[in-house]
């Protein structure tokens, strides 16, 4: 047992922050299937050669999974260096996990306001998501 925490080595509080790294990378690409199903869409069908090009010309529902793709890339790089940092510096797992659940949550309703075209609302989770991320980047510093 790790006395600093009053966690056991190996338990299920402890791998949490490792769960929600994994969490929070596949939900990068949950927007991406509505890319293609947008993409399959278009005069020509999935444009394998210019993937790029034919998704800066998508529109509604699509260019909108776009953005919630490439958000996805955009934060899921501090999540997971905050998450690594508080592993590093081994403060509490605990609040480490729920930091990590906090942001995957957040992240789950923000890809769905996104898809659903509700940008404000939109923007307030998402300021939930960098809050939780914020905090794993403090957390080694203020320990």
């Amino acid at each position: 047992m790790d006395v600093s925490t009053g966690i056991e080595h190996g338990g299920r509080v402890e791998k949490l922050p490792y769960l929600t790294l994994v969490l929070a990378f596949a939900l990068i690409y949950v927007p991406r299937m509505f890319v293609l199903r947008a993409q399959a869409k278009e005069p020509g069908g999935l444009d394998n050669a210019h993937p790029r090009a034919q998704q800066a010309k998508l529109t509604g529902l699509g260019a909108r999974a776009q953005g919630a793709h490439m958000n996805g890339f955009e934060s899921f790089a501090p999540f997971a260096a905050g998450v690594l940092a508080c592993e590093l510096a081994r403060v509490d797992v605990t609040v480490t996990g729920y930091l990590g659940v906090a942001f995957v949550a957040a992240r789950s309703v923000y890809v769905a306001l996104y898809l659903g075209n509700v940008p404000t609302a939109r923007t307030a989770v998402w300021m939930v998501g960098f809050a939780a991320v914020i905090a794993l980047l403090l957390r080694p510093l203020l320990a």
